[in-house]
């Protein structure tokens, strides 16, 4: 079956151009300029940019993925998907390792539906002193044995560990972790600049949401920031709500990363989609008001109700990103993380037709998934 729009704005990593594409069996055969041959589906001059990929996301409409609950995560899943993000990582935030590899299991068969792609521990190996909102009791030294017990829990679904570096342990269980095919994210780390160096040596790649629980950028002690942004080796995390990074900061950390080594995330907890209240995220109350979620106990950010539709938006309206730009770190800078580029991440021949047709304003008006339409 073949399907063919037309009258559209496309966003490929060469640019902007008015055109069409055609997609067959789930996949873009063709990609043209001007007029489609034939009668195609008009999409009124929308522009259509790649499905978004999220690395790294805790939930939504009420589903939380550290709970393992596999219909409150086909949920939250379908949540996202409704803004745009045709591929998920799901987070879990600190537990037990009888409450992570329980999750994990859980959400293992999720990942063989091809529902999410792939977990990611956002601790328990991190520091005390930047936990946010985790829960500080539950945190513990890094193991290699006890990270591959819950690796092979995952059946090979784990795809990314968040780790303090400066903690023993860490940089033998980074180098684990690197063995069993996951990737490493240095976060909530209290580490200074030369343990954050000794991390990346130790095999990490990406910066769990750059500049939120980590030590400030200090002209003598310039700590992880400074190492995270100066390493050609390291993508990092922007969270882009308006809360948790002011955007001077977010266009810093662009300009000296660029657009290869920068991925928007939601960090999503259970609430996005809803409104305000309070909730779970993991063992932590959370109150969300005005949709700023903050723990319930010490006010700390919990996350965000931030869905990458908004993100994205986001990048062009406050970070002055083209939509080349923002395309490119919402969707193709995470996927090459994922090592899922040849297959997502851009609107390419051959790859998926993972696509989101955006209105003059940027909102979301249809998504396909794998060339079926989800809205």
């Amino acid at each position: 079956m073949s399907l063919t729009l037309s009258d559209a704005r496309i966003v490929t990593p060469a640019g902007v151009h008015e055109g069409w594409l055609t997609i067959e069996d789930g996949r873009i055969t063709h990609i043209g300029q001007g007029s489609a041959p034939g009668q195609g589906h008009s999409l009124g001059g929308r522009h259509v940019v790649p499905g978004f990929v999220d690395i790294h996301n805790h939930g939504g409409a009420g589903g939380s993925f550290p709970t393992g609950d596999q219909a409150k995560a086909r949920d939250a899943v379908a949540l996202h998907l409704a803004h745009g993000t045709t591929t998920t990582m799901a987070s879990l935030v600190t537990g037990t390792v009888e409450e992570l590899a329980a999750a994990t299991s859980s959400l293992a068969d999720l990942a063989d539906d091809g529902l999410i792609a792939g977990i990611h521990f956002e601790g328990p190996y991190i520091s005390k002193a930047r936990c946010g909102a985790h829960n500080p009791t539950l945190l513990r030294d890094p193991s290699p044995e006890e990270f591959s017990r819950l690796v092979k829990a995952g059946r090979g679904h784990v795809r990314m560990l968040t780790i303090a570096a400066e903690l023993p342990g860490a940089l033998d269980t980074i180098r684990t972790a690197v063995a069993e095919n996951v990737i490493v994210a240095l976060g909530h780390t209290d580490a200074s600049y030369e343990q954050t160096i000794d991390g990346i040596e130790a095999g990490a790649t990406v910066a769990t949401h750059l500049y939120n629980a980590m030590p400030q950028l200090g002209h003598r002690a310039p700590g992880p920031i400074a190492a995270l942004l100066e390493d050609p080796r390291v993508t990092v995390e922007l969270v882009n709500d308006g809360v948790h990074v002011h955007p001077a900061m977010l266009r810093l950390a662009y300009k000296a990363a660029g657009a290869g080594r920068t991925a928007l995330i939601t960090d999503a907890m259970g609430a996005t989609g809803l409104g305000d209240g309070t909730y779970m995220l993991g063992s932590m109350a959370v109150n969300v008001a005005e949709g700023v979620a903050r723990l319930v106990e010490g006010g700390s950010i919990a996350g965000s109700t931030l869905t990458m539709d908004v993100a994205f938006r986001r990048a062009v309206e406050e970070m002055g990103l083209s939509l080349q730009e923002a395309s490119e770190i919402a969707s193709l800078t995470p996927a090459r993380v994922l090592g899922l580029a040849h297959e997502i991440g851009s609107l390419a021949v051959g790859k998926r037709a993972d696509l989101v047709v955006l209105d003059d304003a940027l909102v979301v008006t249809h998504v396909m998934k794998q060339g079926s339409w989800i809205s």
